[in-house]
């Protein structure tokens, strides 16, 4: 079970955030605070394991608890919680493992509770994020939420299951720079991630691979690569 702490000068929002994590079944002990120098006390005198805080709290912000916390020896995992996009990079940068914006869903703070999960288990890494631009904002995603990537020029665009970003970076680096992360080269536009594949179709005209509902094609100079990895996953093909 997960122990959490919910930090929030709003009331309201602390005991609405609250009553979400208390419907999962992963959550065991939950519990509150209303001010940052409060947060600092419960994480003091409780166990915790996740703290999911408010970027705007009077006095001491909660990238102030944040910092506080990353000095710790056993630090728990923070997951920021707020209306306001503008610090997503700042928030990442003190090793955030979230970033929820409200009001927040119940079904996107299952996916938070599930990576919190994930890195409480031993010797879990830490994920690796990616700076993306989005219509002027720069926000931090996850290479892990990446299904395939395709080229586009010198940059090469990031597709997930919700959205596309597009990066300044040639498709070449991103082969060799991810290919330990279980990313493969299928096609000259594109790279995909293992994890993502539900299966592949070796048909003699067209060869390809799905990828979370996408059909991308498979070049013939990349088929027997690509063919001994899959299976090396337990992706059957299809004739």
């Amino acid at each position: 079970m997960i122990n959490v702490l919910v930090a929030d000068d709003e009331l309201p929002a602390v005991e609405e955030l609250a009553f979400l994590l208390g419907r999962d079944d992963r959550i065991g002990t939950i519990h509150r605070a209303s001010s940052g120098a409060e947060a600092l006390r419960a994480l003091e005198a409780e166990d915790v394991d996740a703290v999911f805080l408010d970027i705007h709290m009077p006095a001491l912000s909660g990238l102030d608890i944040a910092r506080v916390i990353a000095r710790s020896s056993r630090p728990p995992a923070v997951v920021f919680v707020t209306a306001d996009e503008e610090c997503a990079l700042e928030a990442f940068e003190l090793a955030a493992v979230d970033y929820l914006l409200k009001p927040v869903r119940a079904e996107r703070l299952a996916r938070s509770i599930g990576r919190i999960s994930e890195l409480l288990k031993d010797g879990a890494p830490r994920p690796e994020m990616i700076t993306v631009d989005l219509g002027g904002t720069t926000k931090m995603i996850r290479r892990e939420d990446v299904t395939y990537v395709q080229a586009q020029g010198d940059y090469a665009r990031l597709h997930t299951a919700d959205a596309s970003y597009l990066i300044r970076v040639p498709l070449a680096d991103l082969e060799q720079q991810w290919a330990e992360a279980g990313f493969i080269r299928i096609h000259r536009s594109y790279l995909i991630a293992l994890d993502h594949v539900s299966h592949m179709k070796l048909a003699a005209a067209r060869p390809s691979v799905t990828v979370t509902g996408a059909e991308l094609p498979i070049s013939r100079r990349h088929l027997p690569s690509v063919r001994e990895k899959l299976e090396a996953t337990r992706i059957r093909p299809q004739a």
